[in-house]
């Protein structure tokens, strides 16, 4: 299968549809993070009745009164609602419904009391501090449409609705696999120098969590063809999307490639694009579940996982990838050395209320220093025909932090 380039393997991601949406109702404080399956539409009117938005007096509009009797105090949650008299005033409270045949609030602040009477010694207009009915929202009003990724703000208005559970897309799961008989787990002791920790599954683990999936871990498998076929059809019936680093390249022990085909019966959409780092990646699918295979360098998985996973972890809640794209000022010269699409490590930051990049504190290697993703990092990105970028040019850069 021949290399593709970085935008014809996003329109193919892009193109993917699902069979079948999961969803689930879960309890509103387990919803933070999720994605609505349905649109919360206000049931009542919010206030349903004229409200106190200030502490004072209720009064009937009237420029030429400036003394008023105090006729009775109107707390707020008071279950008798009083009728306002001409002539007079109610003490009433914020939160307070208004008083019957009232149509403004005269601030405590703006009046003097004289024994049982107010003296008003500065004036408001008509309906000042007085919440008209559905301020806040309307009934039959769509408040918050579905699609949308839960946060805070969401919860609270959803509480003041009475909304105890609410229909969420469910988070896919992913299961993370790392293959190489070079790696060792945390904790595991070695037994020979050609032996490496393994940060692949951990990564990528925090990954699915921070970006709404729910991770699957797997651990890290020897380069065995049958050991290999065993463990991803074991994960591939447990998840929606089966993660895998490492044995999708040319080498004699890159078996993950042909296990996905061949014992698993995946349709491969794309295996190779031209980007650095992570070109030897593969992504395949078999109805509503998917294999995204990356490479085995830090570096390259972790920049092809923020690529490829996170907009197919975002089409199980039906929305699109959470990173975003910014336009920076370079500090500095960058000079880019291939014909594919590059994507490079860097710092951004503001500046004066713009973003900069530098590349500070990067190294320059291959595609296994993971140490380069540090800081208030962000990804360069720099188009197959680009090459040269002077110091001030403005440049792309995918921000993650």
């Amino acid at each position: 299968m021949p290399f593709i380039s970085f935008d014809e393997s996003m329109r193919l991601v892009e193109s993917i549809k699902l069979q079948t949406y999961k969803k689930e109702k879960i309890f509103l404080m387990e919803a933070l993070g999720c994605v609505l399956a349905e649109d919360i539409v206000a049931s009542y009117n919010s206030p349903e009745f004229p409200t106190s938005a200030m502490d004072g007096y209720a009064i009937v509009h009237d420029e030429s009164q400036k003394r008023l009797p105090i006729a009775s105090i109107n707390p707020a949650g008071n279950d008798t609602l009083p009728t306002l008299q001409a002539g007079s005033c109610i003490k009433t409270f914020t939160g307070s419904l208004m008083p019957l045949g009232s149509d403004t609030l005269v601030p405590i602040e703006n009046v003097r009391v004289e024994g049982e009477s107010i003296i008003i010694h500065q004036s408001v207009p008509k309906g000042f501090a007085v919440r008209e009915v559905g301020e806040n929202y309307r009934k039959d009003e769509v408040l918050i449409p579905r699609n949308t990724l839960i946060d805070i703000a969401h919860i609270g208005v959803m509480a003041t609705l009475n909304i105890v559970s609410v229909w969420v897309y469910q988070k896919p799961t992913v299961a993370i696999l790392s293959t190489g008989s070079e790696l060792l787990e945390l904790g595991e002791i070695p037994t020979h120098q050609s032996q490496i920790r393994s940060s692949n599954n951990y990564i990528l683990e925090a990954m699915v969590k921070k970006y709404g999936g729910k991770p699957l871990q797997m651990g890290c498998i020897a380069d065995d063809r049958a050991t290999i076929t065993h463990t991803m059809l074991q994960a591939l019936n447990s998840c929606d999307i089966l993660l895998t680093t490492g044995g999708v390249s040319v080498g004699d022990f890159d078996f993950v490639k042909d296990s996905v085909q061949e014992e698993l019966g995946c349709e491969v959409l794309f295996q190779g694009v031209k980007i650095k780092p992570g070109q030897h990646l593969m992504i395949a699918q078999k109805g509503d579940k998917f294999v995204v295979a990356l490479p085995g360098f830090a570096y390259s998985s972790t920049v092809t996982a923020l690529l490829y996973l996170l907009p197919l972890m975002a089409k199980f809640q039906n929305t699109t990838s959470p990173l975003k794209t910014i336009t920076a000022t370079l500090k500095e010269p960058f000079a880019k050395k291939t014909d594919k699409k590059e994507f490079h490590a860097c710092n951004c930051y503001l500046e004066k209320g713009h973003y900069v990049v530098d590349f500070v504190g990067k190294k320059v290697g291959t595609s296994a220093i993971l140490t380069n993703m540090l800081g208030n990092i962000g990804l360069l990105v720099m188009d197959e025909d680009e090459t040269t970028k002077a110091m001030g040019e403005s440049v792309r850069v995918i921000l993650l932090y």
